[in-house]
């Protein structure tokens, strides 16, 4: 049956208007995403099929080009976008980190640092350059390793803040095992980075690592 002949209050673009995105399930939203269905399949099927293929809205979202590419009912532009709804989402979060004290969306923190760094195979190490309002001033990734290692540079962290005239970071880096849990490593270069900022009367607010849908905070363990 063509979803145009279920009930209104079924049909996902009607029950989205009705009752908000948040009353619809993963199939019924990327239903909307796809518009249409295949032949002998409505949008909602095909939708369930795909999730399946790719074991759920995460894998699907997070799909190298190729794979995604690879399935039936999506292609080059629907990967286009999604990479575009994905980017806009991002760069929604970040303009509410823009409008005030950062510490007052600590939430919005953890779900934009998620965000951009918690689907990343090699490790990365960001900053969050603040101004002496604590609002932000851009987000930056500097460092890159393997799947466990990156080699921050103090002095590099240094630099880029002086130059963005910030007068306190948040520091930000991910594990690709999933793992929120720091390691001696991490408590060693933050102590390091502290120090080096403090010379130049820069604060480190806090030291987020990024996991499988986990955050851990410095702050909140009284490491700062």
């Amino acid at each position: 049956m063509a979803i145009t002949d279920w009930p209104k209050a079924e049909r996902p673009r009607e029950k989205l208007l009705l009752k908000g995105a948040d009353a619809l399930s993963d199939a019924e939203l990327l239903a909307i995403f796809l518009r249409t269905g295949c032949m002998g399949k409505s949008a909602v099927d095909l939708a369930r099929d795909i999730l399946q293929e790719f074991g759920g809205l995460r894998p699907l979202m997070e799909a190298s080009q190729q794979h995604f590419c690879s399935i039936y009912g999506l292609g080059q532009a629907k990967y286009v976008q999604l990479q575009a709804v994905l980017e806009m989402a991002r760069r929604h979060l970040e303009s509410t980190l823009n409008k005030g004290d950062i510490f007052t969306n600590a939430h919005k923190v953890r779900h934009y640092l998620l965000s951009r760094l918690r689907h990343q195979t090699r490790e990365v190490f960001a900053v969050l350059l603040l101004d002496n309002q604590h609002q932000l001033i851009a987000y930056k990734e500097l460092f890159f390793g393997t799947v466990n290692v990156a080699s921050v540079y103090p002095r590099e962290v240094v630099k880029l803040a002086l130059d963005k005239n910030a007068t306190a970071l948040i520091l930000a880096h991910n594990h690709p095992s999933g793992s929120v849990e720091p390691s001696l490593a991490d408590r060693h270069i933050t102590d390091q980075l502290k120090k080096s900022l403090t010379l130049v009367d820069i604060r480190v607010l806090d030291h987020f690592v990024i996991g499988d849908g986990d955050v851990c905070s410095f702050a909140e363990r009284g490491w700062m």
